[in-house]
């Protein structure tokens, strides 16, 4: 997925992720150019992984 399509999907701004991955904090992604401009995508598996990591169950269900 592009950062723009993970934006549209999941409501995480390209921003937000741009700045994520340069924090080194944010989902796992794949860089299929090199390079400072190189293309970014996202594998879903990661961005449903990293959301289910940052879960925080409602008391009613803990």
């Amino acid at each position: 997925m592009t950062p723009a399509e993970v934006q549209s999907e999941y409501g995480i701004a390209v921003q937000t992720l741009a700045n994520y991955r340069c924090q080194g904090v944010g989902p796992s992604y794949v860089k299929k150019t090199p390079g400072r401009g190189g293309r970014v995508v996202y594998r879903r598996a990661a961005i449903e992984a990293w959301l289910d990591a940052r879960t925080v169950p409602t008391e009613a269900a803990a």
